[in-house]
Parts: C-alpha cells; structure tokens; sequence
C-alpha cells in the first residue's frame, strides 16, 4: 500500500489551501482514510477522517468550521481542503489509512492506521 500526498506549501493567515493524497496497492473504497499533522516538537495529532463510502467524516474541534475531509473513490483520493489558515495549522500534514476493511467507527488516534504517506509541508505565516 502506497499513500502520495502533496498540495502543502507557504499561505498567509486566512488563506486557504488543499491537500491530496493518492492512494494505490489496494481496494482504496474499502478502506477508511484520515489527515493527520505534526508541528516541530510536538506529537502527530489527528485532524479529520473519513469512513470508506464518504458518508461519515468526523474532525478535530480545533478545525471544525474550516478544513473539510472529502474522497474520490473512482480516483483514489482524499482531500482537506483548509480554509481560515491560523499560523497554528503550520505542520506537516501526513494521509493514513488502516489495515482493516470497512471498520464500524472512525479512528482518531496514530495507532488506529497502519499505512502513512510522505507527509507534505505546510507553513501559514502571520
């Protein structure tokens, strides 16, 4: 299983960005997926998830109202699309996936997912 994200980069406070994550190796709409991120010096938090057919999604409190988790299962994508950008959101922003199928709940911590892209950079300055 391999994850690919991109779209990070540098914005200003209040601008938007969106991130993708292309996934390959297996069934990719059986799977739940999720965006988690990680500033210097802290842990990998949880961002947002979303169920395998797209019709759950659940976000941390911190963006509720700003980022929102969407997938293309005909092309094997998520998104987050980030608006409302605070400095706070700077981190790097890595794509997961668990290793079992069709789960009942949601995942929201590091040892829910198996599989983890690249991570992409993400820098909102002030």
């Amino acid at each position: 299983v391999q994850l690919q994200a991109s779209g990070g980069g540098l914005v200003q406070a209040g601008g938007s960005l969106r991130l993708s994550c292309t996934a390959s190796g297996r069934t990719f709409s059986n799977y739940d997926m999720a965006w988690f991120r990680q500033a210097p010096g802290k842990e990998r938090e949880f961002v947002a998830a979303i169920s395998d057919n797209g019709f759950t999604t659940y976000s941390t409190t911190s963006v509720k109202g700003r980022f929102t988790i969407s997938r293309v299962n005909a092309q094997n994508t998520v998104y987050l699309q980030m608006n409302i950008l605070e400095p706070e959101d700077t981190a790097v922003y890595y794509c997961a996936s668990p290793s079992d199928p069709r789960r009942a709940v949601l995942a929201r911590t590091v040892k829910g997912y198996a599989y983890w892209g690249q991570g992409t950079q993400v820098t909102v300055s002030s």
